[in-house]
């Protein structure tokens, strides 16, 4: 792969990168957004699970749209949790921002998170 053949997005419309590493890649009609934690583009994160979920995909979104996507053409989720027992109030913020047909999903528990965040979200679309 060529550098001319990948695009490196980027928007103040989210928190930017935090270490070495980009907010998405777009390659051809593919687009990769790294992981998206639960915190407004200046930098601050909520408080409870619920508002980090929003912000999270909020940033996807921003991300997305940077790069001329929209939540449409995601087709692959996968959502890290600090804890398990967050999923359902998680999935309830998940599921106001996407419609059917939902893009596939994958969840997990993981020992930490950046910044000790509670939730990260990280995506892959594509546009025919």
């Amino acid at each position: 792969m060529t550098q001319q053949e990948r695009t490196t997005i980027a928007t103040n419309q989210a928190p930017g990168a935090i270490g070495p590493y980009s907010q998405a890649v777009q390659y051809g009609n593919l687009l990769f957004t790294s992981g998206q934690l639960g915190m407004d583009a200046s930098g601050q994160f909520a408080k409870a699970v619920e508002e980090q979920a929003k912000h999270s995909l909020l940033n996807v979104k921003a991300i997305l749209e940077a790069a001329g996507f929209g939540m449409e053409h995601i087709v692959k989720t996968t959502v890290f949790l600090k804890d398990m027992n967050d999923f359902q109030a998680v999935n309830e913020v998940y599921a106001s921002f996407f419609a059917e047909p939902y893009p596939a999903r994958s969840a997990v528990e993981v020992a930490r998170l950046p910044k000790d965040g509670l939730v990260e979200i990280e995506v892959v679309a594509i546009k025919a």
